[in-house]
């Protein structure tokens, strides 16, 4: 019996035997099938293989096919690996305008422990979505911006096909609202069709950088006069691999590509973890001023994925010893997004959207610069109450990557990483492009967008309010550790206007990481003075 695991293997000898002698074409067959079983015996890379020739092939291609069968037969409606099923289906219904609504109730637990909901009045409103704006830009801003409340995230050109870019920008001109270009630089495809962006500028500089890859003054001043580009966003970090540079390897680095980032074609292209322009928080400031003056203007921010919490307290101190504010603040949180990371940075890294959304808000609250600076969230809101939440934890609008992806027909095979999409959504293979047809996919960005913020609409319209920006945590409920239900207020870390700004001895009653680390945060460098 210790031999039975070669019985498939050996069973093929018999099977050419009888093909032979009846002078059967499956003969060939079967003596393919031997001399793989063979070729399994002799190798030295496969222990399975080895023990189990033949049959040891399936056991590699079901481990191959798992994650689909896993998708479309086992998942949970609820499962959230990373988005649900439920979720999903959501932004297919709107972005193709069908309908979305839901029969015989809810199918989340309402008393677990991740219960939460929204508060309704007996006194509905009945709001226009098309208000949902917000105002970008500080005193110091001469060129301010009326954002939408929901856009579309970061995501460069290279990571996303031509084809991808273009139908996002495109639903993005038909909806009004704004279309980060990620920090790949601003492409033939993000003009095209004119709608507004908002250009990032990461740690490699692309298209803006000198050969040695440092930041250029001119080519900065060259794109960013375009009046389609509304608001510059440094990017210090981004939630997917926060504190990891990136590596885009040469074969991938086409002449389009190369163009469009101001790198060599067919070379290693790089993203530093860190940025050469600046290495400081005060630094940091200085950078922003000098990029709004050449911008005419324009609002400038910066995105980053909070991390040591001292070192956003030291940014926060540089705004008071310069005076130089950023007009908005992007906060990305560690649950990922549409970069691929190592495991150990998706999974252990970073401050997750909630915590580091509320840690942001506070530290402005409590150096008096909430009302000047905007800012947006980013970290898997696809929902009309996902932005609810975030609104509610401090943000002023809020972005979305793998929700525009959905509205493009992603079906979550999280193979970007490996440019064979079986949508042509994140891939640069031209074959597999032609599968997003750009007309049709632009008008369900369009559509997603529009039916989220009519949703938007119907949802705080319910709680009694007539604008996003009168939402706060008072109106939100949820469940503690026991069971009981409270407000979403008495669980979260609050800073009273102007607390950061009095005396060092009076740090008493702030939440624990203020009264450890904001009178150890520097302005001079990213770190932590030490203890007396």
């Amino acid at each position: 019996m210790q031999y039975s695991r070669y019985f498939a293997w050996l069973s093929t000898l018999i099977l050419v035997a009888i093909s032979i002698a009846y002078d059967s074409p499956l003969s060939i067959l079967f003596i393919a099938l031997f001399l793989i079983g063979l070729a399994d015996v002799i190798q030295d890379r496969h222990s399975i293989l080895r023990n189990y020739p033949l049959i040891g092939h399936l056991r590699f291609m079901l481990e191959y096919i798992r994650p689909e069968i896993r998708q479309y037969f086992l998942e949970d409606d609820e499962e959230k690996i990373p988005f649900s099923r439920n979720q999903r289906a959501m932004v297919y219904s709107r972005s193709k305008k069908a309908n979305d609504k839901r029969g015989f109730g809810s199918t989340k637990l309402m008393y677990g422990p991740d219960g939460e909901w929204l508060g309704h009045s007996n006194s509905p409103q009945h709001p226009d979505p098309t208000t949902f704006r917000i105002q970008v830009g500080g005193p110091s801003c001469l060129q301010p911006y009326s954002l939408s409340i929901f856009n579309i995230s970061a995501m460069s050109f290279g990571a996303l096909s031509s084809n991808a870019i273009r139908a996002l920008n495109k639903g993005a001109k038909l909806g009004g609202f704004a279309h980060d270009t990620g920090e790949g630089s601003i492409s033939p495809y993000h003009r095209e069709f004119g709608g507004d962006i908002i250009w990032e500028i990461g740690s490699g500089y692309f298209g803006c950088r000198n050969q040695d890859g440092t930041f250029s003054e001119e080519k900065f001043t060259e794109q960013v006069v375009d009046p389609q580009i509304k608001m510059v966003e440094i990017k210090l970090s981004q939630g997917a691999k926060p504190g990891h540079g990136g590596v885009l390897p040469g074969p991938k680095v086409t002449a389009e590509i190369a163009i469009t980032r101001g790198v060599p074609a067919g070379e290693d292209c790089v993203s530093p973890a860190s940025h050469t322009a600046f290495s400081s928080p005060v630094e940091l400031m200085q950078f922003i001023a000098r990029l709004r003056k050449l911008s005419g203007g324009k609002p400038i921010g910066f995105k980053l994925c909070i991390g040591q919490p001292w070192e956003f307290f030291g940014i926060a101190k540089a705004m008071l010893e310069t005076g130089i504010c950023p007009d908005f603040i992007v906060v990305d949180g560690s649950e990922g997004g549409t970069g691929a990371a190592p495991v150990e940075f998706t999974d252990h890294v970073g401050m997750p959207l909630r915590e580091g959304l509320r840690l942001v808000h506070n530290t402005l609250v409590g150096i008096g610069k909430r009302k000047e600076i905007v800012v947006g969230a980013s970290g898997k809101i696809i929902s009309a109450y996902d932005i609810i939440r975030a609104i509610a934890l401090g943000a002023d609008w809020c972005n979305s990557a793998r929700g525009f992806m959905f509205a493009l027909g992603c079906i979550q095979s999280r193979s970007c990483h490996t440019d064979k999409c079986p949508t042509g959504v994140a891939t640069q293979d031209p074959l597999r492009q032609r599968a997003l047809v750009v007309p049709d996919k632009a008008e369900r960005v369009h559509a997603f967008h529009n039916n989220t913020m009519q949703s938007l609409a119907e949802l705080i319209g319910a709680a009694g309010l007539a604008h996003p920006r009168e939402i706060t945590s008072d109106y939100l409920m949820c469940r503690d550790a026991s069971g009981k239900a409270i407000p979403l207020f008495s669980k979260l870390p609050t800073v009273n206007p102007g607390h950061l700004l009095q005396r060092v001895d009076s740090m008493s009653g702030l939440p624990q990481e203020y009264e450890l680390y904001w009178n150890r945060a520097l302005t001079n460098k990213f770190g932590l003075a030490p203890l007396i």
